[in-house]
């Protein structure tokens, strides 16, 4: 079933199955990272819709390196405001297939900070 993808495509269906067994109805925190940006969104699952978002590529962060830990913390911590503003508190982080390391655990950090367990 996992013949022909990559090592990104099995950690991420693998980090996906698992999260599906412990989320208990939380909304996920997905992230996106490319060589330029980063991506967060509060995803809610069951109703299949997007409750909060942030990114490298708002107005106020352009013109920005967002390919930093720097963009990544504040990136974290306006997610985490936009989602306590929505009324989530309690989130499952699915970090993709990304290693949770350098700009993916900043942007976790900040979003702990920010008010948001997980």
């Amino acid at each position: 079933m996992t013949k022909g993808l990559s090592l990104f495509q099995k950690r991420r269906r693998r980090n996906r199955s698992a999260l599906a067994k412990r989320a208990g109805g939380r909304p996920r925190l997905s992230i996106h990272r490319s060589g330029r940006h980063i991506y967060a969104q509060v995803i809610d699952d069951s109703a299949g819709k997007t409750v909060a978002a942030a990114s490298t590529l708002e107005k106020a962060e352009r013109g920005k390196n967002g390919a930093n830990i720097d963009a990544a913390r504040d990136v974290g911590s306006r997610v985490a405001e936009a989602a306590k503003k929505a009324g989530v508190t309690r989130v499952v982080f699915d970090r993709g297939g990304f290693l949770f390391h350098g700009r993916v655990k900043a942007l976790a950090d900040a979003a702990r900070e920010g008010g948001l367990e997980f």
